[in-house]
């Protein structure tokens, strides 16, 4: 929803005439502040209004008109000044219902709702058919009902940093939680750990090379010893053979004895009768 802004200046009609009266001089400031207004050249424009109130401080015309003037330069303050002074001098309805009208948009630009709304209230009473004071009325009560007093916006901030804060701790404590449940379910891991950093251990220097690897030719010469056989002790493959070679020795001898045994057994013929 946006604010309808009124912008209506009091225009006055000039007469030419040989000399001017106090009251013609007002209407030419007035008339070349309105000039002025309209190209936006505001300084030039508040010095003609300037001069028109000289000469009638109470002129509502210029005090309007000066008002517009402060608000399109968005000079609020100076803008609700004149607008209020031209309400209390205005002799007509519809001069105080302009008047009521910007007092709520200066108002509304302030984001001072609850002053808007009665600036609007106030056009409407002198004015109760228009618009545009309807539609900005409904539309500052609409934004003071969601405005929330200051004591209440600072109560809920402090509420949501307090919220956000115990959010923050819940989650770190959780993080934590489940950081020690996974080192609990996986006990291994820390002994393995431990034993890979202890296998890698420090690179070893010149000297400890050199001292392993004469330790481990000396073992390796250890163990041949062992394996060989001493002097005057057969090796296992050498008592083997020697037993195979006993066997068979045995079974040719005892094969000549049972061949022997054989030839002297007589044979005995059939016996004819």
């Amino acid at each position: 929803m946006k604010m309808r802004v009124k912008f209506f200046y009091f225009y006055v009609i000039l007469t030419i005439k040989i000399g001017f009266s106090q009251n013609e001089k007002i209407t030419n400031y007035i008339y070349e502040g309105n000039k002025n207004t309209q190209t936006e050249a505001f300084v030039e424009a508040e010095k003609s209004y300037r001069k028109a109130l000289s000469l009638s401080p109470e002129k509502p015309e210029a005090l309007y008109n000066l008002g517009n003037t402060h608000f399109l330069d968005k000079q609020y303050d100076e803008a609700s000044q004149r607008f209020f002074q031209t309400q209390k001098f205005a002799t007509t309805k519809e001069a105080k219902h302009l008047a009521f009208h910007n007092m709520g948009n200066v108002y509304m630009q302030k984001k001072e709702y609850k002053k808007a709304v009665e600036a609007y209230k106030n056009g409407l009473r002198n004015n109760p058919s228009d618009d545009e004071t309807r539609y900005n009325y409904a539309l500052a009560k609409k934004l003071l009902e969601n405005e929330k007093p200051p004591e209440e916006q600072e109560k809920d901030d402090k509420k949501d940093q307090k919220d956000q804060q115990e959010k923050d701790k819940n989650k770190d404590q959780n993080q934590q939680g489940d950081q020690e449940n996974k080192d609990e379910q996986d006990p291994e891991k820390e002994g393995n750990e431990g034993d890979e950093k202890k296998d890698q251990g420090e690179p070893k220097n010149e000297g400890d090379q050199k001292k392993d690897k004469k330790e481990n030719e000396k073992g390796d010469q250890s163990q041949q010893q062992n394996q060989s056989p001493k002097e005057g002790q057969l090796s296992p493959q050498q008592v083997q053979s020697l037993l195979e070679a006993m066997n068979n020795q045995e079974k040719k001898v005892q094969d000549k004895v049972n061949a022997k045994k054989v030839k002297g057994v007589p044979l005995r013929g059939k016996k004819d009768w």
